[in-house]
């Protein structure tokens, strides 16, 4: 069900709320038992709690981060997710010359921000057991891919039965990468000429903490 919407012509959105409620209207079709869907904080969660109120599925979020290099923040050499689990990129390890404690180091501490982030977005809200099901992860956007692909990585470890990526839109390069990580794949909109993801929306504000932990409770409710 990969879809784009004129990948050649850029589309503007008014938020992410409005985002969230076209990218809906394109997974609607979508058929799964029981599917949850993930929205990557925090910008990703407006959009995701659209999508997930337009498949009447539960809404949930996924908190991961990349284990940056030394001197290269960009470049990771891993990632952690909530929940613990980690994942390494040995032949960037082991290109760049990284020991085994270094390396322990580096994860603790990007553990450690993940646990506390975790914490932060969730309040009460305790986090869904996506393991045999059918997952839908959501992002506002997707310029390089790397959270995505961070995501992605660490949702395959917890053996989720179907993985499906939806974004209002992405870089063509970063989709291309990112395809044949997925089950399946929607964008509405893939512009030639990506530069930023905040470009294609009119109203870009920041998500707040406060508005990811309002929306879980909602959904929750």
């Amino acid at each position: 069900m990969t879809v784009f919407h004129d990948p050649g012509r850029p589309v503007r959105f008014r938020d992410r709320t409005r985002a969230g409620r076209l990218l809906g209207k394109r997974v609607a079709a979508w058929r799964a038992d029981d599917p949850v869907v993930l929205g990557l904080p925090r910008g990703g969660v407006p959009v995701a709690h659209e999508v997930a109120r337009a498949l009447g599925a539960p809404l949930d979020i996924l908190v991961v981060r990349k284990i940056g290099a030394p001197g290269q923040p960009e470049l990771a050499l891993g990632a952690v997710g909530e929940g613990g689990i980690r994942l390494f990129n040995h032949d960037i390890v082991a290109a760049l010359g990284i020991g085994a404690a270094e390396l322990e180091r580096l994860a603790h501490a990007t553990a450690e921000e993940v646990a506390e982030r975790t914490e932060r977005l969730r309040g009460p809200v305790p986090p869904l057991d996506v393991a045999g099901r059918a997952v839908l992860v959501v992002d506002d956007g997707v310029a390089t891919g790397a959270t995505v692909r961070a995501a992605m990585a660490v949702l395959r470890r917890r053996e989720v039965a179907q993985l499906l990526l939806a974004v209002p839109v992405a870089a063509p390069e970063a989709l291309r990468l990112l395809g044949p990580l997925a089950d399946d794949l929607v964008c509405l909109s893939a512009p030639p000429a990506f530069m930023a993801v905040g470009q294609y929306y009119d109203d870009f504000d920041q998500t707040t903490d406060r508005d990811v932990r309002r929306l879980l409770t909602a959904d929750r409710q």
